[in-house]
């Protein structure tokens, strides 16, 4: 069962509090997926919950996700936890203004065989939010790293995963 966070502060922008609503959508954000992102749509990936600060990810544990030894494929976890830290940026970039944004390190832990579905979480929305306005205010490339971890329902985790993000101020055209 999908459950998204429905919790809009009265600071928050109304092109912020649009992005929401959109991320927020089941169908808009598959559509996106299918268009932007098919892997994900291809295994299923959901969002289950968003806010400026705080993103979780679902990955069901179903044949299109799992590897021979019958555990959620690596590749798999580590798209899930990229969204997950990608969706705060993205909605950063809403808040503060246009950057152009580059993955350029993962590093990921793999603890425990993810035999059931899993959820990835990243809570670094504000780290990010920090990051792009440094951008935004000196004009210069900026990185950042932050961290998704992924866990099944009952709490175990199952990976750990560091993704760095690399955001320059985006030439007006």
């Amino acid at each position: 069962m999908e459950t998204i966070t429905p919790s809009i502060t009265q600071q928050e922008s109304p092109k912020l509090q649009k992005a929401l609503k959109r991320m927020r959508n089941p169908w808009v954000m598959r559509l996106y997926f299918l268009k932007k992102l098919p892997t994900l749509t291809l295994w299923g990936v959901r969002i289950q919950e968003i806010t400026p600060n705080r993103s979780v990810i679902r990955l069901p544990f179903s044949w299109r996700s799992q590897n021979p030894f019958r555990s959620i494929y690596f590749a798999a976890q580590s798209g899930a936890a990229e969204l997950s830290s990608g969706l705060l940026a993205m909605l950063a970039m809403e808040k503060l203004g246009k950057v152009s944004m580059l993955v350029t390190r993962v590093s990921s832990d793999f603890t425990k065989k993810a035999g059931t579905a899993a959820f990835f979480e990243c809570t670094d929305g504000d780290i990010l939010q920090e990051t792009i306005q440094k951008a935004i205010d000196t004009g210069e490339g900026q990185q950042v790293t932050v961290t998704s971890i992924g866990r099944m329902a009952d709490g175990v985790e199952v990976s750990r995963t560091e993704i760095t993000w690399s955001f320059k101020k985006s030439r007006k055209r």
